[in-house]
Parts: C-alpha cells; structure tokens; sequence
C-alpha cells in the first residue's frame, strides 16, 4: 500500500468527519465551560508561580558561578534532574490516593516538576549572566547577597519572564491532560465530552483553549516589553 492510498489518503476521511460530526458548535453549556476554563488557568498560575518562587532561590546554588562549595551545587542540581525526570502525569497518580480527585494532585504535580524546570533554566541564565556588574558591586564591598540583587538578579530578569510564561502555556496544556486523571477543569469537560461523542461540544473548548493560550502569550509578551 502506497503511501497516497494508506496514511495520507485516509486525511480526506479525516477532514470530512471533522465537517460533518465537528460543526457546528454546540453553546449550551458556554457558561460551564467558561468556569472550567477559568479553573484550568488558576491552576496553571498558581502551580507555576509557587514553582518559580521555590526555584528562584535554589537556582543560586546550582550555578557555577555563585555557589561557594562543590557539593551544594551537586546536590541541588541532583534534586532539579530528579524534580524533571517524573512526567507530570506520573506524579499526578501518585498523588491521587492521598490527596483525593480534584486539582490539588494536579496543583502538587505541576509544582514539583516545575520546580526542577524552573531550577534548570534558572541557574543556567544565572551562569550566563555578564561577570561586569557582579565586579562592580564586589568592588565597593558588596556581600554575595547584594551581588545577587545588583549584579545578577537585573540582567536575569527579563529570561526569568520569558521563561515564566513559556512554562504557563506548557501548564496549561499540562492541565488539559491531567483532566483524564480528575484533576478538573476544561480538561476533564473534554475528555467527558469526547468519551460521549459530543464532538459539537468539544469544537467550543478546543477554541477556548486556543484563545487562552493565546491571551497568555499576548499578556507575556506585553509584561516582557514593559520590563525590558
């Protein structure tokens, strides 16, 4: 079987039963999917910004550049690996028997494996910031504290928030799929509906979804320009 007659030739029956079953969409129930599209975006904020508060701090000690001793900078860089290696899905499972269904499983997962995101990119910018400031502010005695607020923290600034955003879209989408596992959302109401055949139904989501992520990508870009 060719190519044109087996994957490629079955996209035409792809596309027509998007046509036919897909459209057009069903807004009966707008307003619940409105609420569950504001649960999705409270958890991808919360969990990614709790995420970025506890790493900020930790990526000191996993860079290079900063850390006074060898074996601090092993060890946070180990806790960052282990943090990222465990999908989000995976740490979600774990969680559901203690914490119940809901968000909160997915709220614990999105931070931990941010955690270690966030610690990565975090202190590789830091490694990477310009050695110039850090020396101006060590030359009028500046502690390493305030070389971090002075020399480092202004130049990182701008990556930070780039960083931050990318990861909030990636969290949303996240969400989405935690929403097979109970998490809520506008993830679960999709994947409900796609089990019932409510294809009409999911066409609306899924365009809910493409507007917030692009609100959010809009709303960071904006943020960067004020900032940088």
């Amino acid at each position: 079987m060719s190519l044109k007659e087996g994957s490629f030739g079955d996209l035409g029956n792809t596309f027509r039963f998007i046509a036919e079953h897909w459209f057009p969409m069903d807004l009966t129930d707008w307003r619940a999917a409105l609420k569950a599209m504001i649960d999705t975006l409270e958890i991808a904020v919360f969990s990614t910004l709790a995420a970025l508060l506890i790493a900020f701090p930790l990526s000191f000690l996993a860079a290079r550049n900063w850390v006074p001793y060898r074996w601090l900078y092993d060890f946070t860089r180990f806790l960052f690996n282990l943090f990222r290696s465990v999908p989000e899905l995976v740490l979600a499972l774990v969680f559901i028997p203690t914490l119940g269904l809901g968000p909160m499983p997915a709220v614990m997962a999105l931070i931990i494996h941010n955690i270690g995101v966030f610690g990565k990119l975090i202190s590789e910018t830091i490694e990477a910031t310009d050695d110039g400031p850090q020396e101006a502010v060590k030359a009028v005695g500046g502690t390493r504290l305030l070389v971090a607020l002075y020399g480092i923290i202004p130049q990182m600034l701008p990556l930070v928030l780039s960083q931050y955003f990318y990861r909030l879209e990636v969290a949303i989408r996240t969400t989405l799929i935690l929403g097979i596992v109970g998490a809520g959302g506008i993830g679960q109401m999709l994947y409900n509906d796609f089990k019932q055949f409510m294809y009409q139904k999911v066409t609306f989501e899924v365009l809910l979804i493409m507007a917030l992520i692009t609100a959010v990508d809009y709303l960071g870009a904006l943020i960067r320009k004020r900032v940088m």
